[in-house]
């Protein structure tokens, strides 16, 4: 089959950046269409060598950031491209909606979903962008249109893969389309394989890009206030101010890291006493099930995808509240819990890369190739 694979854009490495380059692994000849690529960004020099194409206005979509305000141009920015030659497409979908190309009567198309556009839909997003009223009005009248973009190209998908439980609900809720839940790909063997070995140290660790839905300030705040030593890892995203903030309020029990390797993040991740996580309503949640992979117990926030891949007691402690009380009490049962580290490895073993690439050939070979 001749297939090509469609993703938001190639900026920042994150979790969706880690679905596509094991889509593209699998499917090494498939070119990667693109909104746009940023060259030198942490996501294109891990697509080094391979096919990407850009669209026609990604040249000004990579001025100032301008392709956050000027979302109203997916419509055009994916209706410009012609994918009629291929026999399959795959779309990596999120926020960009990343939908509406053209395509040949005998294409079939398959989305795996990270979620339905957050910021379209009233969850939470990397800003609050609609703070100032001119910005509000401006974001309605977008969104009233393209709400119906998103609902109506949705509706030419062939088959739905979702992330997660929580994001198949939302796909079901917003374009009334079952889907089939295939978790993201996590690097399970190599977490182990680097560290083994590794002595837990005195600190929490967050690991996330740095945006407001992450909870990332608040965690800061309370960090503060408990005086429990805390390490940030991660890079901006989009027009986020996080990491300026985070080095300009520099604190003695908080350090700020910036972006490392992943073989020193997995280090961290073993060697931290906890892994932090307050998303209120996060997608999946793929460093969660990395830290699990590295033997290290979570408290993330009781809601979203952490509820699929946190058992309570067992991996980790889930908290009904972000506070400075909840994580208190959360830290205590952290401390007192003795550990299974092989019980909490097992866990994230079923979130592993080779299980992904398994369920997705399987996925495409019952849905496309014998249908």
């Amino acid at each position: 089959m001749k297939i090509a694979i469609v993703h938001d854009y190639i900026k920042e490495y994150g979790g969706a950046e880690r679905v596509l380059k094991t889509l593209s692994d699998m499917y090494l000849e498939a070119p990667i269409y693109t909104a746009f690529r940023v060259k030198d960004s942490t996501a294109d020099k891990e697509f080094e060598g391979r096919k990407i194409i850009e669209s026609s206005l990604s040249p000004i979509l990579k001025i100032r950031k301008l392709y956050s305000p000027l979302r109203f141009l997916i419509p055009i920015i994916w209706g410009r491209f012609d994918l009629s030659k291929y026999d399959l497409v795959i779309t990596s979908c999120s926020w960009y909606v990343t939908r509406g190309f053209k395509v040949g009567k005998d294409t079939k198309v398959i989305a795996y979903c990270h979620t339905p556009p957050r910021w379209l839909y009233g969850y939470e997003t990397s800003v609050s962008f609609t703070k100032y009223w001119p910005v509000k009005i401006y974001a309605a009248i977008v969104g009233h249109f393209m709400r119906m973009y998103d609902f109506n190209t949705a509706q030419k998908i062939n088959h739905w893969i979702a992330n997660s439980k929580n994001v198949a609900n939302r796909i079901w809720k917003y374009y009334r389309k079952e889907s089939t839940v295939i978790y993201p790909p996590i690097e399970t063997k190599e977490i182990k394989k680097i560290t083994k070995g590794v002595q837990k140290k005195d600190f929490y660790l967050i690991v996330s890009r740095l945006v407001g839905a992450k909870g990332i300030e608040h965690a800061v705040n309370i960090a503060q206030k408990l005086k429990i030593n805390l390490i940030i890892v991660g890079e901006s995203h989009g027009l986020s101010n996080i990491q300026s903030n985070l080095q300009r309020n520099n604190q003695n029990n908080i350090e700020y890291l910036g972006l490392i390797s992943d073989v020193e993040k997995y280090k961290l991740m073993a060697s931290a006493k906890a892994f932090l996580a307050f998303a209120k309503d996060e997608d999946f949640g793929m460093t969660v099930v990395e830290a699990q992979a590295a033997g290290t117990p979570v408290i993330a926030f009781n809601g979203g995808g952490f509820r699929e891949s946190v058992i309570d007691g067992k991996t980790g402690v889930l908290i009904n509240e972000v506070s400075k009380k909840s994580l208190q009490e959360a830290i205590k049962r952290i401390e007192n819990i003795k550990w299974n580290k092989e019980e909490i490895i097992k866990n994230a073993k079923r979130f592993g890369r080779e299980r992904f690439v398994r369920e997705m050939l399987q996925f495409i070979n019952e849905k496309v190739r014998k249908g």
